[in-house]
């Protein structure tokens, strides 16, 4: 059972009673439920994860080309390496063939300081995540805010149901982590960002941030970029939808998960992760978000309440 939520203040405490107000106009169909994992104990986790398996870990799906098709008359904002934020951090764990993988992530503002957001397509396949665990603001192999074993990871049921294409608008995922060794939850010890259904989307200051690798490269630093945003509206039939687009240099596979940060008047807000459209994109100077809306809060909702746990339907797309 979960304990009690520690509200702050009269304004957090409006803020959860609409929150909940809300869950209850949304038909219990259209929301996803929680899919349990193979996350081991603390311990084994903190241990398994040495600098050498993190940075051997490979992304978790890479569908970029290496090249991209803008003209040099239309210059893409240049990203560069830095030492991360201790919000954005990478999930890591190891698949059926013992391979380790990792996929970015952020941590948002929620009652029991446990929660964080990614990417659906990264967490979306049935095949056993073991170890799987979220490091805080990793780079170089290093782990400064410790690590947190994977609890429960919520999906919305029609990206499940749909898959990567079909499904593009709802590829993200709701995390909730259990605390790290020593009790602490993880929002206690990095802070979080609000996380914001119906952004808009044209935005002139995005900040844009992944983990990028691939086979043959890893990364040791995040990248960061700042750029604008605007709508972008599928003109492809097999993954309908409306899109956040960025225009980032080298965001190459393996950034998944990213998230697409505003300024507001308590730091940022997240407005979308790399993800949606083509899982990201196809080249790496161009990405994409699902856009955030209702559903995305329903998600929130049912990660916060801890709801039954659900998976994949046996007639679900293979993709």
């Amino acid at each position: 059972m979960r304990r009690p939520i520690a509200v702050r203040g009269p304004v957090a405490l409006l803020i959860t009673t609409l929150l909940l107000g809300l869950s209850l106009a949304v038909p219990p169909e259209t929301l996803a439920h929680a899919a349990n994992t193979s996350g081991s104990a603390p311990v084994s986790a903190d241990a398994y994860w040495t600098p050498q398996r993190m940075r051997a870990a490979e992304p978790a799906s890479v569908t970029r080309s290496s090249r991209a098709p803008r003209s040099a008359a239309d210059p893409t904002p240049p990203s560069h390496p830095f030492d991360g934020l201790p919000q954005v951090g990478t999930f890591f764990w190891t698949d059926g063939t013992n391979t380790g993988r990792f996929c970015g992530g952020t941590v948002v503002h929620s009652p029991y300081r446990d929660l964080v957001v990614t990417a659906a397509h990264c967490l979306r396949s049935p095949n056993p995540k073991r170890y799987l665990s979220f490091v805080p603001q990793y780079h170089d192999g290093q782990k400064p805010h410790g690590i947190y074993p994977v609890d429960r990871i919520y999906i919305d049921q029609r990206y499940y149901d749909l898959g990567t294409d079909a499904g593009a608008r709802w590829d993200y995922a709701v995390v909730r982590l259990a605390a790290r060794q020593d009790g602490a939850e993880v929002e206690e010890v990095t802070g979080g960002y609000h996380l914001r259904p119906y952004p808009g989307y044209d935005h002139r200051n995005v900040r844009l941030i992944g983990y990028p690798g691939n086979s043959d490269t890893t990364h040791p630093k995040p990248l960061d970029c700042t750029s604008s945003t605007h709508r972008y509206t599928s003109t492809d039939p097999a993954a309908p939808g409306d899109f956040l687009e960025i225009a980032c240099a080298g965001y190459i596979g393996g950034t998944s998960g990213g998230p697409f940060l505003v300024q507001d008047f308590t730091g940022y807000a997240l407005i979308g992760v790399i993800g949606g459209y083509h899982t990201g994109g196809d080249f790496p100077d161009v990405s994409y978000s699902s856009y955030f809306t209702l559903d995305t809060l329903a998600l929130y909702l049912h990660a916060v309440r801890g709801d039954t746990p659900a998976g994949p339907r046996q007639a679900s797309s293979p993709n």
